[in-house]
Order: structure tokens, then C-alpha cells, then sequence
């Protein structure tokens, strides 16, 4: 079939959204990404990998959500110099993960400046690259000592502040580069992918439940959103049913998740402006989700409880009385917070016009999430495509134009209120009936 808003020809693939697959040479790439830009597409992701669907040489694949739906475009490189068009300059976010691909896989965007490297930090060899298919791992390979430029500001009265990679806590590694001057931050510059898993290569050859391991453990705190979107591919890929009551019991899973993260950032951002009591508070109500979820699913972040064809396993007995309970505390407790965050001025300083996302740039680089609601964009998955059971719940998507901390702040308080009801709407509606489908034999890997 053909694709109106591209006019290329796209295989529909199973699913309940639309999803379409495409080819295309890689002289056509720049001319395919400017019209679908043109009516509005936004670049979901762009990766690499070690073999073009004819198995000569190396492929590009790009996501693209149109109106249409979801496009997985590929574009087949050869084995030598395997190179394409840059599309940084036509879709901004392209850029690192475009970085991305050239060091682990060695495909060159071609005609685009600043190709810095982005996850290498001196790890391997020039020439080697982890995510190809003749890497070896071996303990002999030496430092390679890749120096990394950043960007100098210069300036009567300003200063640079290298910040990381290791920090003096259990956050994930990052350097952070500040050039300020008194107050103002007039650059930060950031490099991250310090414990990049490599994920891609360790996916090949696994079996659907290794896989589904695999995706739970891209990042902890988020290991619900990662295992959710896996199972759903995999269920999609197979044709798979899922029954309604563990359909019910992953939205619930997913708002506990989006109510812990959202009340730790609350707490992390006044942490950071040096508000020590919210941070306390914060972290006393993200412990209470924790622990319910503990007791619910068997583990406080839920890992492994969303798997293919359903969930790992019921509510047991009492389960929806402690959920009760948590709801309570939360509507209890958290509105006094907010009304402290709102009515101290010296925390209101730091975060009132501080770290601005203007809403042309958020539209830009296709924001998505609290960010993106906070500088204007509406997009929220859950709403468009959109799935299950959310389709058949009540909640708004707050959205905000100001786009700085205090917005995205805002967000995040507006967002922990509609998951409360979520959460209530969810178990008040709790369909009986079995939580897990088996999966056809040949594809279990149980």
C-alpha cells in the first residue's frame, strides 16, 4: 500500500495502532524526512544495526510518528564506509543518536557538523566498535584516550565548573560542564552514556523472556514503562492476546511508577535549591508507593511484573484496601506540600524563570512527557495512539507554556493528582479473570 502523507510504498505490521514499514535508498533520505517534517512528523528514535534486510551490509532505521501512525523506515548501508545523509539539520533530536550510532556501529552521517563522540569515552580502540557483530570483549584492550571537546565560554567573569562523571550519590554517572558567571549559567554542557548497557547487542539471539529481563533493566526506576512497552511489541509481533484483567493491572503498576518518579523529582529539584524539608516530605511519600507496590506485586519497583501475554502474577488478598490507604495519605499529606513549594519565596527564586524550554524549541526537538507539557506540547502516549485500558479512563493532560523548572514542577504536582484518580478509577474497575496468556511455544522461552 502506499503512504499518502510520504507517497512511499509501507507494509502494514500487526498491532493495535497503526504501524507501517518502509525502505528507501539512502539518496532518498533527506527528501523522505523534509516532507514528512513538512506535515508535521515527529522522529520517535534513530538506531543502527550490524545488518541490511538483504544481510550485505549495515542498516539505518528511523521511527517516525506521522498521522497516519507509527513509520519504521529503514534504509540498507553498504559494508564498506557505510554512510547516509545527516538529518540533524532536518530533525534536531537526530543529533546524538546519530552520534550514537557512528560509535557503536560505525555508520558516518554524512555532511553534518560536529560529529563529536558521544558514548566511546576512551573505551575502545579507534576502528572498534561494540555494537558490530565481529566485536570481541577483551580485557587487554587499552584506554583509548579519546579527548572530547567542549564548548569554551569566554568572558570577563566567567567561570568553569566540571561537575562529574561521579556524583555523591546513587545517581546515574554524567559530566556536567558549567560556565557561569556570578548566578547565571550561561552554558551547560552535558555528556552522558557513561553505563550505556548495550542493550541492542544483548537482545540478539535472547529468547522472549530473557528479552523481556533485558528491557526491564534499561533503567530501575523505570522499569515498568520499559517492560510495558516490550511486552506490548512482542504481543503485537506475535498476534497475542492479553487478558483484560492484566491489561487493568499494568496501567496500575504504570501510575505507581509515574507516582514514586514524580514524587522523588519534586523532592530532588527543592533538594537541589537547597529546601531540605521537601525533599524529606517527598521522599516519605515516594517510600509509602514504594512499599505498597512492595506488597502488591511483590517488589518495590516492579520489576519483572510485566511480562508478554500478561502480568507475572495477582493481587494477592488485601491488596486493594493498602492501595486505599496509600490514596488516602496522598490526598492527605501532598496538598500541604504543594502549598509550602508555592508560598516560599526563597525556593520560588531558584525555580521561577530558571532553565527555560522555550515551546518553539520543546516543539522542535519533540519534547515528549512533563517537559514537553510544560513547555507547551500536549502529547501524552496514553492519549494518542493511545491503548488500553486508558481509553476507557478519565484524566487530563496539564499542560503549561512558561516552560522552566517551576512549570515542569507544576506538572509534575498536576500529574501526581491525575494519577491518584488513576489509580482509584483502575482498582474500582478491576475486571476478573486470568492475568497471563501463554505465548506459542516456539517464541515462550520460559
Amino acid at each position: 500500500m502506499r503512504l499518502n502523507d510520504l507517497a512511499i510504498d509501507v507494509e502494514p505490521l500487526p498491532g493495535a495502532m497503526p504501524v507501517y514499514r518502509a525502505s528507501a535508498a539512502p539518496a532518498e533520505l533527506r527528501a523522505l524526512c523534509e516532507t514528512a517534517r513538512a506535515r508535521g512528523a515527529r522522529l520517535v528514535s534513530l538506531w543502527g544495526s550490524d545488518e541490511s534486510p538483504r544481510g550485505k551490509g549495515y542498516a539505518l532505521h528511523l521511527a517516525l510518528a506521522l498521522r497516519a501512525g507509527l513509520l519504521w523506515l529503514t534504509v540498507a548501508l553498504p559494508r564498506q564506509r557505510p554512510g547516509y545523509p545527516g538529518i540533524a539539520g532536518i530533525f534536531p533530536s537526530a543529533d546524538r543518536m546519530q552520534r550514537a550510532a557512528h560509535d557503536l556501529l560505525g555508520i558516518e552521517p554524512q555532511g553534518e557538523a560536529g560529529r563529536r563522540k558521544w558514548l566511546r569515552h576512551g573505551a575502545w580502540p579507534a576502528g572498534v566498535f561494540p555494537l558490530r557483530k565481529d566485536f570481541a570483549a577483551e580485557s587487554r584492550f587499552a584506554l583509548a584516550g579519546d579527548h572530547y571537546e567542549f564548548v569554551k565560554v569566554e568572558g570577563e567573569g566567567v567561570h568553569e565548573i566540571p561537575v562529574g562523571p561521579v556524583h555523591a550519590g546513587t545517581i546515574e554517572p554524567g559530566h556536567f560542564r558549567f560556565n557561569a558567571a556570578g548566578e547565571t549559567v550561561v552554558r551547560l554542557e552535558e555528556r552522558l552514556g557513561y553505563t550505556h548497557k548495550g542493550i541492542d547487542r544483548l537482545m540478539i539471539g535472547a529468547d522472549i523472556a530473557t528479552a523481556a529481563r533485558i528491557a526491564g533493566r534499561t533503567s530501575g526506576d523505570s522499569t515498568v514503562a520499559y517492560s510495558y512497552a516490550f511486552a506490548r511489541a512482542v504481543e503485537a509481533a506475535l498476534g497475542a492476546k492479553v487478558p483484560q484483567r492484566a491489561i487493568w493491572l499494568r496501567a496500575l503498576m504504570a501510575e505507581l511508577e509515574r507516582l514514586a518518579n514524580h514524587f522523588g523529582d519534586i523532592g530532588a529539584i527543592c533538594n537541589d535549591a537547597a529546601f531540605a524539608l521537601l525533599h524529606a516530605h517527598c521522599g516519605f511519600l515516594r517510600e509509602q508507593v514504594l512499599r505498597v507496590a512492595d506488597a502488591c506485586f511483590g517488589h518495590r519497583l516492579m520489576m519483572d511484573r510485566i511480562v508478554p501475554g500478561g502480568v507475572r502474577a495477582d493481587l494477592p488478598p488485601g491488596a486493594e484496601r493498602r492501595i486505599g490507604e496509600l490514596l488516602a495519605q496522598v490526598r492527605k499529606l501532598f496538598p500541604e506540600l504543594v502549598e509550602l513549594y508555592d508560598n516560599t519565596a526563597s525556593l520560588q527564586d531558584r525555580t521561577v524563570a530558571t532553565g527555560r524550554l522555550a515551546p518553539e524549541l520543546a516543539r522542535e526537538f519533540g519534547c515528549g512527557g512533563y517537559i514537553g507539557r510544560a513547555s507547551g506540547r500536549a502529547f501524552d502516549a496514553r492519549r494518542m495512539p493511545g491503548y488500553a485500558p486508558y481509553d476507557r479512563l478519565q484524566f487530563e493532560r496539564p499542560v503549561l507554556e512558561d516552560g522552566d523548572v517551576n512549570a515542569r514542577v507544576w506538572i509534575r504536582i498536576r500529574e501526581v493528582e491525575q494519577s491518584v484518580s488513576l489509580v482509584e478509577q483502575i482498582v474500582n474497575a478491576l475486571p476478573p479473570g486470568p492475568v497471563r496468556n501463554p505465548l506459542a511455544p516456539s517464541a515462550r522461552g520460559d
